[in-house]
């Protein structure tokens, strides 16, 4: 009888240093928040894996990292390679932030060229009445994208308001779009993986 493997999906986040992709990430292991003046810089890539259980089956989300190298191309193809979705994460009270997505988007596009996008404007808690990023504005970026971002979303880290949601979310749509395949990998293929990232210490820095 083939042994049962619950399906891992490789899942990265993109976007500028500052944005509050590691808040997500740490949000995602442990639900906690880490205000600026007491976090350490982090340098190298990380990631952790949590299982996600839907209406007929368990994947887990292994969700990626940067550690604030993103400007470092040699953690290019370790970071990107078998992604099976991208989070293009922006701040919502920095617009700079938000206007140079297009080319994150092109990385990813380029070097993770079969994951599915979402967009997610994190630090909703700084929104304000006078947004720096408008719905509007956000609307008119997926339009331009021609149907390549999947699901927008607005979340908080600080509150932790939207990210669990966001995940679960994420791990419903890859589930759906990846049906066959995770039907293929529950079962003891070992010719046959959906995500066999690099390990981490195999990545190092250039700088």
């Amino acid at each position: 009888m083939a042994m049962v493997k619950t399906p891992v999906l490789k899942v990265i986040l993109c976007g500028e240093y500052g944005v509050g992709k590691s808040s997500i990430f740490r949000r995602f292991i442990n639900n906690t928040f880490v205000p600026n003046s007491d976090r350490r810089s982090t340098l190298g890539l990380d990631h952790f894996e949590k299982s996600y259980q839907l209406t007929d089956k368990t994947v887990k989300l292994q969700l990626w990292d940067t550690g604030g190298m993103e400007r470092i191309a040699s953690v290019t193809s370790s970071y990107y390679k078998f992604a099976e979705a991208a989070i293009l994460v922006f701040s919502l009270d920095n617009a700079s932030s938000f206007h140079v997505l297009s080319q994150h988007l092109l990385d990813i596009v380029t070097y993770a060229e079969n994951a599915k996008i979402f967009l997610c404007g994190n630090k909703s808690d700084l929104e304000g009445s006078s947004p720096q990023v408008t719905d509007a504005d956000i609307e008119t970026f997926c339009e331009q994208c021609h149907n390549l971002i999947s699901t927008t979303y607005k979340t908080s880290c600080k509150t932790g308001k939207g990210i669990e949601e966001m995940f679960t979310d994420i791990a419903m749509q890859l589930v759906e779009s990846n049906r066959s395949r995770i039907e293929l990998q529950t079962l003891d293929h070992d010719s046959f993986k959906i995500s066999n990232p690099e390990p981490v210490e195999d990545a190092s820095c250039s700088c």
